[in-house]
């Protein structure tokens, strides 16, 4: 009879640990690195996705965004316009709305942002948004 219960009580070990084998493969499966969505790390260090600065979806890895970089192409700053990513150029998705993060306000679709592309010495690149095609135009 003792021999009975120690069967029983591993075949219940081994039926659960199995379960949290599985779990943990499927939890793995719908981590942020996995989904295909893009991320980054913040300045603070904490791992966001990378969203359009226009509609603030969220990227796909194979998703880029529609922007125009002028020249001198050499300089550490240059003039850049971002026209908007898959889901809100050249057609909005329904329910997207194209706003613009420094004045709020909804930017038409033959509008744009207006940028500053930072080429740092490192190799990488910063972008500062300055205004949309709506608000940048009453300043100087």
């Amino acid at each position: 009879m003792d021999y009975f219960f120690l069967f029983v009580g591993s075949i219940i070990l081994i039926l659960a640990l199995m379960l949290f084998m599985k779990f943990k493969k499927m939890q793995a499966r719908t981590s942020p690195k996995d989904n295909g969505l893009r991320t980054q790390k913040s300045e603070n260090g904490v791992v966001e996705f990378v969203r359009c600065p226009l509609c603030s979806t969220p990227l796909a890895k194979n998703e880029d965004m529609f922007s125009r970089i002028y020249r001198p192409m050499n300089t550490p700053d240059q003039r850049m316009t971002v026209h908007g990513c898959p889901h809100c150029y050249p057609r909005p998705e329904p329910g997207v709305k194209r706003t613009c993060p420094v004045c709020g306000k909804e930017v038409p679709l033959e509008g744009e942002l207006i940028a500053r592309l930072f080429n740092r010495s490192e190799g990488k690149k910063h972008v500062m948004i300055t205004g949309c095609s709506v608000c940048y135009r009453g300043r100087g």
